[in-house]
């Protein structure tokens, strides 16, 4: 069990961990926190986007949609490698998902199948969106999956988790793919590679 770290303590260990960082606008204080609790934090969570063109996703995971207001997430991942922060505390991009999953990502044991949707995964992961269409034929540039494996063993370090705390939505929540065409289990070997 962890309390998140600060907004500047994240961006802190983004930075220490090589990566460029955006900061946008007020990504500090803008969260979801209003309709419920951040934390206590488990691990790390991958996504993609869905979205073509930095600009467009940046925003788009910022602001969100109707339906599901912004943020999405903490961090979007842009094909350059750049993680551009949009948002800080509750963010709208784990959903509901398996209790059995975050009870093995708790333990860092081996994860069981996701055949459940009873558990706020907005509360206990920090989210990274990667711009990707998701399509299984947009490529994953290695810059990009680089700065990914960077992001979470940031937040890896921070926190004391290993690779093992780091999965993607797929992962979590029944019917989802992303981060479709990343495999987590090789992730989460750089991860671990990363943190020795």
């Amino acid at each position: 069990m962890a309390t998140p770290m600060s907004a500047s303590s994240f961006i802190r260990a983004l930075k220490n961990e090589g990566l460029t960082v955006v900061e946008v606008g007020d990504w500090r204080t803008h969260n979801r926190n209003h309709v419920g609790p951040w934390g206590p934090v488990h691990g790390v969570m991958m996504h993609h986007t869905v979205t073509k063109g930095t600009a467009n996703t940046v925003r788009i995971c910022r602001d969100g949609y109707a339906g599901l207001p912004g943020p999405l997430c903490h961090g979007v991942i842009s094909k350059d490698g750049r993680v551009h922060l949009v948002g800080y505390g509750r963010a709208n991009h784990a959903g509901s998902g398996d209790d059995d999953v975050l009870r093995a990502v708790i333990a860092e044991k081996a994860l069981p199948p996701d055949n459940e949707a009873n558990t706020d995964g907005n509360r206990h992961f920090y989210g990274f969106e990667c711009e990707n269409l998701g399509d299984g034929k947009d490529p994953w540039p290695a810059v990009q999956v680089e700065a990914m494996e960077a992001a979470a063993a940031a937040v890896c370090r921070v926190h004391n988790w290993n690779g093992p705390s780091v999965i993607g939505h797929l992962e979590w929540q029944p019917g989802k793919v992303d981060p479709r065409g990343v495999s987590m289990a090789g992730l989460r070997r750089r991860v671990d590679e990363r943190l020795k």
